[in-house]
């Protein structure tokens, strides 16, 4: 299976589909280019995050996520196509007497050619896979946002693709511990994009698998989950008050494909429907969660049938029915600097009760690079 795991994200190559909200001001990416060759640069990046959930269900807890992360790396520009980056992940919780909350070291090397990007090392991961929620929580960016593995990006006028493999667990001879891997892709056709609408169709997947062959351990059985998307995107541009309207429709399976199973569900489905809008006031979007015993590898717990909250871990419930609406604002407010404000309610249409719950987001973002040598020719 692993050496399956290894090959699956080379040999699927096949844009970017895009997540409910624009959460490009997330992002950070360094790539070669002919302008820097033989130059070294600092980039600074710094994510500041508020993200705190009123929610009283069996599925997600109620917590607050208050802090701040840094990644200062400095990246030598060898080649117009190559790039080394050497640097730091720090994050701190505020609140947290204890010192920092995570730290590791961030090292990666990239090949950019055209429309394609090697990357070996930390990758260009979280957020910037840019699956659905029901695969990859939004959350994932604040609470493990590093990744080490090998990623190839195509990012062309017709299709685009992430294809990726991370290492999450290492083990060595007669550790007691299994070794876990994850992987998959994430991509879309484009099938028709003018001045006005844009048609594409998205496909995305996410392998895990736990396992190894020189590991001392005896009760735990070898596991492989599957989740897979795909669905429709289509959007048109209007003007300056209403920039978009958009709807990104996605079928979602779940599989478990483990030799034994210990799970709840060996299979699963969901539908997740998204119709937005967005305006120079603010974006706004609803979106419909339908699950039947779906259960999810990296997936935002609130869409699972499977509970994993601190008091209804286990408890699970087939049939998921949820309807969510969000409000995204995003400024540039300086150079570098940009804000991004979210609130997002939702009500379980499966619950008598059906009471209104929401969570809301606020996050500072800084990005900048600077020059601090370059070699004469």
């Amino acid at each position: 299976m692993k050496k399956y795991l290894l090959l699956f994200p080379i040999l699927t190559v096949v844009h970017f589909a895009n997540a409910q909200l624009n959460n490009s001001y997330l992002y950070n990416r360094i790539r070669p280019a002919d302008s820097l060759i033989k130059e070294l640069q600092l980039n600074f990046y710094n994510f500041n995050y508020v993200r705190n959930y009123e929610y009283a269900n069996k599925f997600h807890d109620g917590y607050t996520l208050y802090g701040t992360q840094l990644e200062p790396q400095l990246t030598y520009f060898a080649h117009p196509n190559f790039a080394i980056t050497a640097g730091a992940y720090l994050r701190k919780d505020f609140g947290d007497n204890t010192g920092l909350r995570d730290g590791q070291l961030l090292f990666n090397v990239k090949y950019s050619k055209r429309d394609l990007t090697l990357v070996f090392g930390s990758l260009e991961g979280n957020l910037q896979h840019n699956y659905i929620e029901p695969i990859y929580d939004f959350e994932r960016k604040i609470v493990n946002p590093v990744e080490y593995g090998t990623q190839l990006l195509i990012d062309k006028e017709q299709f685009s693709l992430d294809a990726w493999i991370a290492w999450q667990k290492m083990i060595y001879k007669g550790d007691n511990s299994k070794e876990e891997i994850v992987g998959g892709f994430s991509s879309a056709f484009t099938l028709l994009k003018n001045d006005s609408w844009k048609l594409a169709i998205p496909v995305q997947s996410l392998l895990y698998h736990q396992g190894g062959q020189i590991d001392v351990v005896q009760n735990v059985p070898v596991t492989t989950l599957f989740n897979g998307a795909a669905g429709f995107t289509l959007s048109k541009k209007i003007g300056y008050n209403i920039k978009e309207v958009y709807t990104k429709n996605y079928v979602v399976v779940y599989k478990d494909n483990s030799s034994t199973k210990v799970r709840p569900y060996n299979s699963g489905n969901g539908l997740w429907l998204n119709a937005g809008i967005d305006t120079r006031w603010g974006n706004i979007a609803a979106s419909y969660w339908k699950g039947d015993k779906f259960i999810s590898i990296k997936g935002m717990p609130l869409f699972q049938s499977v509970s994993t909250t601190l008091d209804n871990n286990g408890y699970t419930l087939d049939k998921r029915n949820i309807l969510m609406f969000r409000y995204q604002y995003l400024r540039p407010l300086l150079a570098n600097l940009y804000l991004d404000i979210r609130f997002e309610p939702h009500i379980d249409l499966d619950q008598s009760s059906k009471n209104l719950q929401f969570n809301h987001s606020f996050f500072l973002t800084y990005k900048e690079s600077f020059k601090l040598f370059k070699a004469s020719k």
